[in-house]
């Protein structure tokens, strides 16, 4: 397989642009989400090294998949922290999912969200606002990985 068996495409009209790269996903599918997170890790470096703007790489449409999932998966856990009345983890995630997580639910007025943790164990915890803070609230167990 060369670089002439994919297919590439440059969308400028985002405020940082992105490079889209089209493949067979049996191909790369296992490995995937290490792909595109250490590509992006090194372009990121480049662009940071160079004064330029970022650059993020999206594989098949993994990252926009990968968003979507986060912000689903947040909404639905601020819904049941709401319902138990419970703190609920997010499984671990690198910074830049937390970070969509964490953006999801800011304008969220019933919930809120913190980080914890270290390292790749680094998970977000959602949590809902009760009001007077007469209730007690069951405090998060650390979560599995996102895969």
């Amino acid at each position: 397989m060369g670089f002439s068996d994919y297919k590439a495409e440059i969308d400028h009209e985002h405020r940082h642009g992105s490079l889209v790269i089209f493949d067979d996903p049996a191909l790369i599918k296992e490995n995937l989400p290490a792909i595109v997170e250490s590509l992006n890790h090194l372009i990121q470096l480049v662009a940071r090294k160079n004064n330029q703007p970022p650059l993020f790489l999206d594989v098949n449409h993994y990252r926009r998949e990968r968003e979507n999932l986060i912000t689903e998966l947040a909404r639905a856990t601020a819904r049941k922290a709401l319902a138990t009345k419970q703190e609920i983890p997010l499984p671990a995630m690198n910074s830049y999912e937390r970070r969509i997580a964490h953006l999801e639910l800011a304008t969220h007025p019933e919930v809120t969200t913190e980080s914890i943790g270290k390292g790749r164990g680094r998970y977000v915890v959602v949590k809902p606002i009760i009001e007077g803070g007469e209730q007690k609230i069951k405090e998060a167990e650390p979560p599995a990985v996102l895969a």
